[in-house]
């Protein structure tokens, strides 16, 4: 800031009679300045500005040119299905399901950190792009002193006043080496990171609800298959208790007939609280109470409540994968460590500031807008780095060990996506054939224990040939609502590793 003063005897002051003058056509004066001033500055600093950041080139691809093959790989089709175009909606068809999912995006904890993550790293990008720009600053001040007479050598005390109003720019950087707008590349990378992990976190979060949402539809079948097997054994067991009581039966038969009981009976206090935990689980993800009509049933047929996927792209891995949300975010990252190495850079050369600032000062307020009172300054700052023990170099080194890092977990977040996709695809190609295989062994223990029944009751075999029997069938029935649940996690599993999820229907934009 600059500002003039000077001084008068007190006398001198009072008799001065003050100078009126308009206001208004000062301070358009010193507006008009500082427009005239400002684009200047701009020009001069974005015509010197030098990028010293490396060109950014994307790692190669570290894993296969295709997905696996074997026998447990079905053959891919030669038709092409994006599925991260697939709108969620459009993939689960269960009515109930979909409106949880509705639940949980709009009230879930960990999605709404993710979307307040957004909103911080894009108030910071905003704060490092402003930086690009001069701050203009508008100050008033007033100061009034009195001088002793012995100290001023006058007859008089001196009293003395200063008024001044500036407008100004301070320490504005001339970014010629551009580590300003690096670091707002950096920050604007580190934004749209933020935006991708979200998304990662809503394909997260409706392949959970999903998944939770079958997993306790399942655990109330076993619960129901669990209730029905305790009745039917327990009137089992009173019947053999009756023959025993008879002499019919021995205690062998009656013992056998408890076992089967007791394995019963654990078995719905285990899926009783199986059904209980998984609606906290539900509960959790969803962020709120489940509404009782939105709550699955128990039935478990072939129907499913998602859409099959069918087809799988046969395009190469690279052409699916680089469009999941997590190796975008990696990728963002790799950048923003890239735009680190250009600020880096530019720590070796000069840095150049401007201060500046236009106003009026006066030793009356009456004459801040006078004629003469205008004041202004121009105040150009260089700083040339020379010795500072290494400190820039170890930087520099710092930011490229930090890019070669995200370079490292780029390239692991695809293979990890690679592994993902591939395991999803192994399991798809072998599910539908351990399905089958199981509806078979289910229908041939079914059959198992109705003929070894009516041998029991015509007295041809021993009450131990039914227990087996029995034992099998209801291994068989637990087993077959497993396996139908592992086919449907597994369509879940494969729709989520594919990228899709964050897109509520695949005919409108994202949410």
């Amino acid at each position: 800031m600059f500002r003039s003063s000077s001084s008068s005897s007190a006398r001198c002051s009072a008799a001065r009679k003050p100078k009126s003058r308009p206001l208004l056509p000062a301070l358009r004066r010193a507006i008009n300045m500082m427009r005239t001033l400002l684009p200047l500055t701009l020009a001069v600093s974005l015509a010197g500005c030098a990028n010293l950041a490396p060109d950014f080139m994307r790692p190669t691809m570290p894993v296969s040119d295709s997905w696996p093959q074997g026998a447990a790989y079905k053959p891919q089709d030669s038709n092409q299905t994006d599925v991260s175009e697939l709108g969620w909606r459009d993939f689960f068809t269960d009515t109930k399901l979909q409106q949880l999912i509705q639940l949980a995006l709009d009230n879930n904890r960990d999605l709404r950190v993710a979307v307040l993550n957004i909103e911080q790293a894009r108030a910071t990008f905003r704060v490092q792009r402003a930086a690009q720009f001069p701050a203009v600053d508008g100050n008033a001040s007033s100061s009034r002193a009195l001088t002793p007479a012995d100290v001023a050598g006058t007859a008089d005390a001196i009293h003395s006043s200063t008024y001044a109003v500036n407008l100004g720019i301070s320490s504005y950087e001339l970014d010629f080496f551009g580590r300003v707008r690096n670091l707002k590349d950096q920050a604007l990378e580190q934004y749209l990171a933020t935006e991708e992990a979200k998304r990662n976190t809503q394909i997260s979060l409706v392949s959970e609800v999903a998944t939770d949402y079958l997993t306790l539809a399942a655990d109330k079948e076993h619960l129901r298959l669990a209730q029905e097997t305790l009745k039917s054994q327990q009137a089992s067991y009173d019947l053999t208790k009756r023959s025993f009581d008879l002499g019919v039966s021995t205690e062998l038969d009656l013992q056998q007939a408890r076992t089967s009981v007791e394995t019963a009976r654990y078995d719905v206090a285990v899926y009783t609280s199986s059904v209980a935990k998984d609606i906290n689980a539900l509960r959790l993800l969803l962020g709120t109470e489940i509404p009782a009509d939105l709550l699955p049933d128990t039935h478990q047929d072939t129907t499913t409540p998602v859409t099959a996927l069918q087809d799988i792209p046969a395009s190469l891995p690279s052409a699916v994968l680089l469009k999941r949300p997590d190796i975008l975010q990696a990728e963002h990252l790799l950048k923003g460590a890239n735009a680190n190495i250009g600020a880096a850079r530019a720590a070796f050369f000069p840095s150049i500031s401007l201060t500046t600032s236009y106003g009026t000062s006066s030793t009356e307020l009456s004459g801040l807008f006078s004629g003469g009172s205008t004041a202004w300054s121009f105040a150009p700052t260089i700083n040339l780095p020379i010795f500072n023990a290494g400190k820039n170099q170890a930087n520099l080194d710092s930011a490229k060990a930090q890019r070669d890092i995200y370079v490292a977990q780029y390239e692991q977040s695809i293979q990890t996506a690679f592994k993902e996709v591939a395991d999803a695809l192994a399991d798809q190609g072998t599910l539908d054939e351990q399905v089958a295989a199981q509806q078979a062994l289910l229908n041939a223990t079914q059959r198992s224990y109705d003929l070894s029944d009516a041998r029991f009751r015509s007295g041809v075999d021993s009450y131990l040939t039914v227990l087996d029997s029995q034992r099998s069938l209801y291994t068989a029935q637990q087993n077959i609502i497993t396996t139908r649940l592992s086919r449907l996690t597994n369509m879940i599993t494969l729709y989520k590793v594919l990228g899709g999820g964050w897109k509520e229907q695949s005919n409108n934009e994202p949410r």
